[in-house]
């Protein structure tokens, strides 16, 4: 089956078997190897990816059920080379142990803070409720995605403060 989707922002087109999970085309047909392969059956959290801005648990998803969808995985964060804030934060606050676990928390984390910009710390530990992690106890992951949330805020504000006419000058 022919599929198409915008994948990490780029739009594909692949020919793919609609029954193979997303987990393995991006692995093994796309080559994205990020999104890790663990439990196999969608209790580890490990190969979320971010289907239509929902995080999904890829080796339970149907690759067929692409066709259309805006698909980001964990390559997709950086930008231009240059980390995203959310990885910033990881590495920043100590977040990343054995590192397996960790594609999964970063989507997580996206999806929550593309719905939620200004998350408390339980709806931080709601959202990373279906990833597990058996080395760092979550603390360092919980501050890390509360410090991106304020991150992305003072950046959005200096975006705004950078767009608005100062003083003096002239409005379209």
């Amino acid at each position: 089956m022919l599929l198409h989707c915008i994948l990490n922002d780029k739009p594909i087109e692949i020919e793919a078997d609609p029954t193979m999970t997303l987990l393995d085309l991006l692995r093994e047909k796309l080559h994205l190897t990020g999104t890790k392969k663990s439990c196999g059956v969608g209790e580890c959290g490990a190969c979320t990816v971010l289907v239509n801005g929902e995080p999904v648990n890829s080796c339970l998803y149907m690759a067929g059920k692409i066709e259309g969808k805006t698909i980001y995985t964990v390559e997709g964060l950086a930008k231009d080379g240059r980390l995203s804030v959310l990885q910033q934060s990881f590495l920043d606050h100590h977040a990343v142990q054995c590192g397996f676990c960790t594609p999964g928390m970063l989507m997580s984390a996206k999806a929550l803070l593309l719905h939620n910009p200004h998350p408390t710390e339980e709806e931080i530990r709601r959202a990373l409720s279906g990833n597990l992690c058996r080395c760092t106890g979550y603390i360092a992951i919980v501050e890390a995605v509360q410090d991106a949330a304020e991150r992305q805020v003072e950046d959005q504000i200096k975006a705004s403060a950078a767009e608005t006419p100062q003083d003096g000058e002239m409005q379209g």
